[in-house]
């Protein structure tokens, strides 16, 4: 068995965070030195406390492989929301987004560790939305960009100037595929808290020429965004 040790600043701020994920304290001391022990099932975590740490500037991680992320990302966000109010997907703490058939999501703590739980047996590269579902359009490649800025590495600044830079081109596009990197680039938005952002970016959907089959699919993810606006309020 390989345990991680993670550094933290607060341990009781530490050890509160993962008990809203329903990690148990195994083991905890002061002196010698600052440390504790947690687990979940079959996970492992450890923490030490370390002076002078700074969570912004944190570049701790580990990965954790699991039988499934869905439900488990479902049962982190319950915990999530019950502990801070709504749920925190900007800052520190916070929970990546997930979406139905995703592999993999990244918790990051309040130190700014950054805890990736992957589904056994995922692909090595990213294949969520590859190319039978995204053209191979210059927004068809932004959107395969942006979701691995946004899932691999946790970075919705850099997934959103991908998208904001692919929208502001003049070339032609399908409607779906506009409406596909509008309503990824508003997730990114309702996720961060600009709202006067997700409002443009809805009101530019609605005015697109979209078959019905087309508005199906697309209501599909705006669903999963409303339901995230709900989570955080």
């Amino acid at each position: 068995m390989t345990i991680p040790v993670l550094p933290c600043v607060s341990m009781p701020e530490t050890l509160a965070f993962y008990g809203a994920l329903g990690f148990e304290v195994t083991h905890q001391q002061t002196r010698p030195n600052v440390y504790a022990a947690t687990r979940r099932g079959e996970v492992h975590l450890h923490f030490m406390g370390m002076k002078n740490l700074d969570p912004r500037q944190a570049y701790s991680t580990c990965l954790v492989i699991v039988p499934e992320v869905e439900h488990l990302h479902g049962t982190f966000a319950e915990g999530l929301r019950r502990a801070y109010g709504k749920l925190p997907t900007a800052g520190l703490p916070r929970i990546s987004r997930m979406k139905k058939g995703q592999s993999r999501f990244t918790v990051v703590d309040v130190a700014g560790n950054s805890v990736v739980f992957i589904k056994r047996n995922a692909p090595d590269d990213y294949d969520e939305g590859a190319a039978g579902s995204h053209p191979d359009s210059h927004l068809g490649r932004a959107l395969r960009a942006a979701a691995r800025l946004r899932d691999f590495k946790n970075d919705d600044d850099a997934a959103a100037r991908v998208l904001d830079r692919a929208l502001a081109r003049s070339e032609p596009a399908a409607p779906i595929e506009r409406a596909r990197a509008l309503a990824a680039r508003l997730e990114i938005a309702v996720a961060v808290g600009d709202e006067a952002r997700a409002r443009t970016l809805r009101a530019e959907i609605d005015e697109l020429p979209l078959s019905g089959e087309d508005s199906a699919q697309i209501r599909a993810e705006l669903d999963a965004v409303d339901a995230l606006e709900r989570a955080r309020r």
